[in-house]
């Protein structure tokens, strides 16, 4: 089996060095570079072309364009924002200059294991204690992507978007509607063709800017507010 390849970036060495062991211990990857600062990161992608480069970065830092630009020239490699400091509207520009994910320094391992799969499988990541936060503010830049005029949903794909608004797991969803879950999987494979989103993040993004559609064969009430951020308690933002 092909190893993941990583590149590590960070301006305090005991971080590299606790990255290095903790993904390094892992049989999926393989450390292939390390960089101190931002503007190594595009002479790392140059050198070793790896799959995914992790970069710890404060708000202050001023590499969002260093992002940018790498990812234009190297836009099959994947970019992890590890910091200390996370900060909603910092999140919002290095998920727009081209970042999979922004994971808070504080989180434990599985967290950022799990926020570099989903980088490596195309989804985006943001870590879960500041997410809600994440997704409201890119509200208006969804909208300028996706066309909701042109959208024709059902009545049951409704029911999705709105469960999907109120945070509802698959699961969840598959109890509220009767239905079984391999069904809402169906149901969201093909919201996420309508609303052109490619994970669970990008169409919950979508879907706020749909506004909450109204009730219709649900077995429980007492959802939120049209108004209120999408948001649930203590969970990660991923497909």
């Amino acid at each position: 089996m092909k190893l993941i390849s990583l590149a590590l970036i960070d301006d305090q060495p005991i971080v590299v060095e606790g990255l290095r062991h903790a993904l390094g211990s892992q049989d999926a990857f393989e450390i292939v570079a390390t960089g101190a600062t931002s503007r190594e990161l595009r002479d790392v992608a140059e050198q070793f072309r790896p799959d995914l480069i992790i970069i710890g970065l404060s708000p202050s830092d001023g590499a969002l364009q260093t992002i940018s630009e790498t990812k234009a020239k190297f836009p099959s490699i994947k970019i992890v924002v590890f910091t200390a400091d996370p900060d909603v509207e910092h999140a919002v520009s290095a998920l727009e200059a081209g970042a999979q994910g922004y994971v808070s320094k504080s989180c434990q391992l599985d967290e950022l294991l799990h926020a570099v799969s989903a980088a490596i499988a195309g989804e985006t990541y943001i870590s879960r204690n500041f997410a809600s936060r994440v997704l409201t503010a890119l509200r208006s830049a969804s909208l300028r992507k996706v066309t909701v005029e042109a959208l024709k949903l059902s009545a049951r794909e409704n029911q999705i978007v709105r469960l999907l608004l109120d945070g509802k797991t698959n699961r969840e969803m598959s109890f509220d509607l009767g239905i079984t879950e391999r069904t809402v999987k169906h149901y969201m494979t093909i919201l996420m063709q309508k609303l052109n989103a490619r994970n669970r993040v990008e169409a919950v993004i979508a879907a706020q800017n749909l506004g909450r559609p109204a009730a219709s064969g649900t077995k429980r009430s007492g959802f939120g507010r049209l108004d209120q951020p999408y948001a649930t308690s203590d969970r990660s933002y991923h497909s």
